[in-house]
């Protein structure tokens, strides 16, 4: 009878019931549907559950990141990728990675409610187009192969020509290559710390000096570029003297970037700024604010 019972089978009774059979079957039939629903409910946890919270927090953060603009996307989560995100978080600038390894996300990633990323491969054009490279200002391709970020370059350049792209190299013969796709920057990262170790040992405090001024502790000091067009007409074409005292903020000029892309040092007070050239000042990051204010 409860085989019967429970299964729905519709065969009749083994034998007639009494009022008390009639009642325990009753609360038999609802004991064994609350308990079958309980154990499906259960299972469709452990299948379902999983995709859904998935769904929902990508759903998150793609809505995150079509609000974003101006932001930095980087390709690749590993060593480079995850000091670029960290720098770069510290200095309170949008961040959006891509990474195709799920388990190096949830191993290294410390607060994944915290961090926007998409999970898949960056020479993806369409993985780059969800990361919103129409609207980045810069991204950084930080993969260990050359033939990757090459292609990523060609990609995001294609994708957004004002876009500045910065990528990692391997091997010395693949930046011009790099160069030539379309990337601003090429980095050789062994090759940095190859020289950022030798300069310790010859100007130790000059370099312990920019160390602190990209990472957690110079937070509040900032070192940007001003450019021609940046400056309002009034001091457009004039001196360094003059732009530096307008509306005087207290932040200093350290060099200037010629129309050639030449570099001076400490440059003459009398030195007329003219089109295409740059003004690189360092401040404090309210200082450095309130001058962008000052210049509109």
């Amino acid at each position: 009878m409860t085989t019967i019972s429970i299964t729905t089978a519709g065969f009749q009774e083994v034998r007639p019931l009494s009022d008390i059979g009639r009642l325990f079957t009753m609360f038999l039939l609802i004991t064994s549907w609350l308990s079958f629903a309980f154990v499906i409910t259960r299972i469709s946890e452990f299948v379902i559950t999983g995709e859904i919270n998935r769904y929902f927090k990508t759903r998150r953060i793609m809505n995150n990141i079509n609000k974003l603009s101006g932001h930095v996307i980087i390709c690749g989560y590993g060593r480079n990728g995850q000091q670029a995100v960290h720098n770069l978080k510290v200095h309170g600038v949008p961040v959006v990675f891509i990474e195709k390894d799920v388990d190096l996300i949830q191993r290294e990633l410390h607060d994944p409610n915290d961090a926007l990323y998409l999970v898949g491969d960056s020479t993806d054009d369409d993985l780059l187009m969800q990361a919103g490279v129409a609207k980045a200002k810069a991204l950084i391709t930080t993969l260990p192969a050359d033939a990757d970020n090459l292609f990523i370059v060609l990609s995001a350049r294609s994708l957004n020509p004002q876009l500045q792209i910065i990528s990692r190299a391997s091997e010395s013969n693949s930046i011009s290559k790099l160069r030539k796709a379309g990337a601003d920057n090429v980095i050789m990262p062994d090759r940095i710390g190859g020289a950022h170790m030798a300069t310790l040992v010859t100007k130790p405090d000059v370099i312990e000096f920019i160390d602190y001024l990209s990472g957690e502790e110079g937070e509040a000091i900032n070192m940007e570029s001003v450019g021609y067009d940046q400056l309002p007409d009034a001091i457009k074409d004039k001196t360094l003297r003059e732009i530096m005292g307008w509306k005087k903020t207290g932040v200093n000029c350290i060099g200037i970037k010629s129309a050639e892309g030449k570099f001076i040092i400490s440059p003459l007070d009398d030195t007329v700024i003219s089109k295409g050239m740059k003004v690189i000042v360092l401040g404090t990051r309210w200082q450095i604010q309130q001058m962008k204010g000052n210049l509109g």
